[in-house]
């Protein structure tokens, strides 16, 4: 929302009204002319333009002067949060007040809230959509303050009885949900909407219960018939809105009121399609919120299906003929023309909007968005619709619904029609803001036709699956050399050899081939697929991984159905293959991994821990077995990190992010295979009485900056009350040796090779004494290690470790540890010493390749994390000491006023640089970064993190960055000796 305020003078000049002379006359208002508004001319005129050409709005300026000169003095903003406040507060003295005083109130406030979002409108300091979420926020409180009220009402009536008496707002876990209809709930009310609601209770609820003779239904009867009465009855302060219950089920033969059951019931039974279009836009806005997002989370399958039923096929098509009917009609007029539900108007956008949603919503989450503007950049973004086509329907939505709001502002009135009158047309211009009455005309017609003609096509437009196949031949004994041409045009480094592997695939060599219709459906799809394997630089390998695939797939339609409805998955899957070597092994080793993509909230982003976790437990359900739990566990990784790494290649997710999600992936893990692995010696060993353990991680895993290649570098620290206790189970072994089977245990459960692979790669090498000491730790070794025998890198090192699993009150302790020995002052010269001598022992052992190296170039990541940790060692004492990234410890350096400010920030940028190569170097390429050789679909995504245009660019930026990060290297850390 804009925060220019009408003193800032930001508002259209709005001109005189051509439609009648007496209209100012007419449209006097006495205080306009007072002292208050005489230091602000622009804004009285605006006023008075506003009142010519409105006699509803014009009514309610002369209501509320107070407001007005708020208004003019404030930002518009801040008096719509000062009406909010006076709403919150009827809302805490509802159980003093009568019906008429909360309906009086409601309606005062409804007036200056309709009149604020007039003239921040009107004056283009709100868009009209904006206008609209604020009488949405309006209407939802409003209807929050009569559920309470009526509680109370029925309550003192003797009907009900409030568990909590003193609750101030005994709707919120009452079990009656208010479900908002339409433009509601979409938060797209326009000016004088009605509002449609279906109010649904659950008569099992806890917080009420009956206790007059009268039944649940008749007491919620009531309170529907209460509810009406405060919205919408007319008094002498107006009404607050028209309320419709008439899109409740079978709203003839049901009451106003309709129970949970009941309604899911009919829904599945009976549920039409408009039912679900119509639900598409529902949300719980008021009463128990939460028993109402519920009760819409169970519709969700009636709504959203994933296959389309042959009666949606048939309405769709139905209402297509309906479209192409409909396109022969005449030409479109001003006066009188409807701009909801005529030709080009807003119920065209809305309807396509929808339509879409019911025909994809199933599958693809992204498309279930409420608001129409939303989902036409949604569209555009996922390719149903181009980027002009949605641009323009935004446009012109705005610009209907700005018209629309104009017309309602005359009088109040729910109409959507432009005046019949040449007068009443000026009287509109002039209030949206034309200076002529013919510039309006223009525009409008502009609008209308727009949306008329991209109406048409969408609705028109076929499926395109790319190349039309007629110069394309893989039949015969011979090679096609026409289509050998093409396939060079295409891009195919060995056309001949690609021309006999597609030929393979007609003759059903393969198990997923041998079905006809199997072969049949891949041959419609064989024309776009090697379009999009041309696009790419690496076709010829992308097109044998695609066959290798094949070869291994044990059914072939499911996946070629899935790719000729899904086009952007058909586009993805060549990316995929092309570019990101190790996801599409996954793929080929595991065919099914490709399902995941399926999953409705791939494109929502990557599942945070518990809802990770929530999903290995089902798929670890009813399996007992250590192998087949391990094997699970292998399959559950490998496909969580796949769809991560598709999620990044696609900018579905950060680098940032992808190194939190691959963290959490093997935090989860670990902790289950730590778990198997005690349990295995548990049953060998029995345990060890008073024993804790936990794991403690450094390196990417205890930063949480792990890749997909990423091993895991681990210390496994125990805990026991007598260190010369024995274990308890049948075959006895010491405490120190329990805990190194149990270090064994892990680093096979995890490492070794099964019938899935390996997990991760194990690093114990960071534990005390490295190599030589002990697998495991006990914390009394740790701790005295840390404080009296390591060496600064393990320091440093320390720097970026957690806990991550294994017993809670052992994590904490381990965690207080670390910070204790970060903690501790130290000589900063000597640190400063040894750190740059590891520095430079390093670039002597390890010296980067080349500018794409950015984890060992000099310059990069490295010296990143290696200030990070000087800084983190020498100065941050009191800081934020559990930072573990490198822009943590360069904030709380900030914070802590002991760094350069320009430094701290221009490395915390570096350090995000960087993330993004090694994250997407890591992901998809095994070869030197080149502009020849690198897939063009990871240049254009690294391109996606960095302000330049090209490979050529992008280089000089990272030399530029490289070269400053060892600036600043030289300054905090010294010049390293060659």
């Amino acid at each position: 929302m804009k925060s220019s305020s009408f003193a800032e003078g930001n508002f259209k000049t709005f001109a005189r009204s051509e439609a009648d002379a007496d209209a100012a006359e007419a449209a006097s208002i006495d205080f306009l002319d007072g002292d208050e508004l005489k230091e602000f001319p622009e804004f009285r005129d605006f006023l008075r333009t506003v009142a010519e050409n409105s006699p509803y709005l014009c009514r309610a300026i002369e209501a509320h002067p107070k407001l007005i000169i708020a208004l003019c003095q404030n930002r518009w903003v801040s008096v719509f949060e000062a009406i909010k406040s006076e709403l919150d507060a009827l809302g805490l003295q509802l159980k003093g007040q009568t019906k008429a005083e909360v309906m009086s109130a409601l309606r005062t406030t409804k007036s200056k809230v309709h009149l604020s979002a007039a003239l921040a409108e009107l004056s283009g300091q709100a868009s009209p959509l904006e206008a609209a979420a604020v009488l949405s926020r309006f209407a939802a409180k409003a209807l929050q303050v009569a559920c309470d009220f009526l509680l109370f009402e029925l309550a003192n009536a003797g009907l009900i009885e409030l568990v909590d008496k003193s609750a101030e707002k005994p709707s919120a876990k009452s079990g009656i949900s208010i479900i908002a209809m339409g433009k509601l709930g979409a938060r797209e009310l326009n000016y004088s909407s009605d509002i449609d609601l279906i109010i649904v209770f659950d008569p099992t609820s806890d917080v009420i219960r009956l206790s007059g003779n009268k039944s649940y239904p008749e007491v919620m009867s009531r309170f529907a018939r209460g509810l009406v009465q405060i919205m919408d009855e007319r008094t002498g302060e107006g009404y607050v809105f028209r309320t419709d219950l008439r899109l409740r089920p079978d709203p003839g033969a049901t009451p106003l009121a309709i129970s949970r059951d009941f309604a899911l019931s009919y829904y599945e039974a009976r549920g039409q399609n408009w039912e679900r279009a119509a639900l598409i836009k529902a949300d719980c806005i008021a009463g128990d919120i939460d028993a109402g997002s519920d009760f819409l989370a169970e519709l969700l399958p009636f709504i959203w299906r994933r296959y389309l039923d042959y009666a949606a096929i048939s309405d769709i098509k139905s209402i297509k003929r309906q479209i192409n009917a409909h396109r022969g009609e005449n030409g479109i007029a001003i006066e009188g023309h409807n701009v909801k539900l005529g030709r080009g108007g807003i119920r065209e956008i809305e309807f396509f909007v929808q339509t879409q949603q019911l025909i994809a919503g199933g599958r693809d989450h992204d498309l279930r968005k409420r608001g129409t503007i939303e989902m036409l950049e949604v569209f555009a973004k996922k390719g149903w619709i181009a980027p002009q086509v949605s641009v323009d329907l935004q446009h012109a939505y705005e610009f209907l619904r700005h018209v629309e709001h104009g017309i309602q502002m005359y009088a109040d009135e729910q109409s959507h029609t432009v005046p019949t009158d040449s007068k009443r047309v000026a009287q509109l211009a002039s209030l949206l803001g034309f200076p002529e009455t013919d510039n309006f005309r223009e525009e409008l017609l502009h609008q209308l036709r727009s949306v008329e003609k991209h109406f048409g096509e969408l609705f028109e437009k076929e499926a395109d699956l790319g190349l039309d196949g007629e110069n394309l031949s893989f039949t015969g004994g011979e090679v096609d050399p026409s289509t050998v041409d093409a396939l060079e045009a295409l891009g195919f480094q060995r056309p001949r050899d690609i021309w006999n592997i597609v030929r393979t695939w007609h003759t059903g060599r393969y198990r997923a081939l041998q079905w006809e219709k199997a072969r049949e459906r891949l041959t419609e799809l064989t024309p776009f697929l090697l379009e999009e394997f041309g696009k790419t630089q690496q076709a010829d390998a992308a097109l044998i991984r695609f066959d290798a695939l094949l070869a291994r797939l044990p059914v072939g339609m499911q996946l070629f159905s899935l790719l000729q409805s899904k086009p952007e998955l058909l586009r993805l899957l060549p990316t995929i293959l092309s570019a990101a070597p190790s996801l599409a092994d996954t793929i080929v080793e595991n065919p099914l991994v490709f399902d995941g993509l399926l999953d409705p909230s791939f494109v929502a982003g990557a599942p945070d821990t518990n809802e990770l976790q929530a999903r290995l437990d089902a798929f670890l359900e009813d399996i007992d077995g250590e192998e087949e739990q391990l094997d699970r566990i292998r399959i559950f990784a490998r496909e969580q990190r796949f769809l991560v790494g598709v999620r990044l290649l696609t900018s579905v997710i950060t680098p940032v992010e992808a190194g939190n999600a691959y963290t959490n992936i093997a935090a989860l893990v670990v902790s289950k295979a730590l778990a198997i692995a005690a349990h295995n010696v548990k049953e060998k060993h029995g345990l060890v009485p008073g024993g804790r353990v936990c794991l403690l991680a450094l390196g990417r895993l205890g930063s949480c900056e792990m890749t997909t290649t990423s091993d895991l570098d681990l210390i496994l620290i125990y805990d026991v009350e007598d260190d010369e206790v024995m274990s308890n189970g049948p075959r006895q072994i010491a405490v120190s040796q329990y805990y190194i089977r149990l270090t064994q245990r892990l680093i096979a459960a995890l490492s070794a090779p099964m019938a899935q692979g390996i997990l991760y790669e194990l690093d114990f090498r960071l534990r005390p004494s490295g190599n030589k000491g002990p697998l495991a730790t006990s914390l009394r070794q740790f701790t005295k290690y840390q404080r009296e025998e390591a060496w600064t890198w393990e320091h440093m090192a320390l720097c970026r470790a957690r806990p991550i699993c294994g017993d809670a009150s052992l994590m904490a302790e381990v965690a207080e540890t670390v910070v204790n020995v970060i903690a501790v002052e130290r000589d900063a010269s000597k640190t400063k010493n040894d750190v740059s001598e590891m520095r430079a022992r390093l670039m002597r052992e390890k010296p980067g390749a080349d500018t794409f190296d950015v984890k060992r170039v000099n310059g990069g990541s490295t010296d990143v994390d290696f200030i990070a940790q000087y800084l983190r060692l020498t100065q941050l004492h009191n800081g934020n000491l559990r930072a573990a990234k490198a822009p943590d410890i360069f904030r709380s350096a900030l914070t802590a006023g002991v760094a350069d400010a320009r430094h701290m920030n221009e490395l915390i940028a570096a350090w995000k640089q960087y993330t993004a190569i090694i994250q997407l170097t890591r992901l998809c390429t095994t070869e030197a970064i080149t502009a020849d050789k690198t897939p063009t679909a990871i240049v254009d995504r690294m391109l996606k993190e960095f302000p330049v245009d090209s490979f050529e660019d992008l280089e000089q930026h990272l030399k530029a960055t490289q070269a400053r990060v060892v600036e600043i290297r030289d300054e905090i850390l010294g010049k390293l000796e060659d």
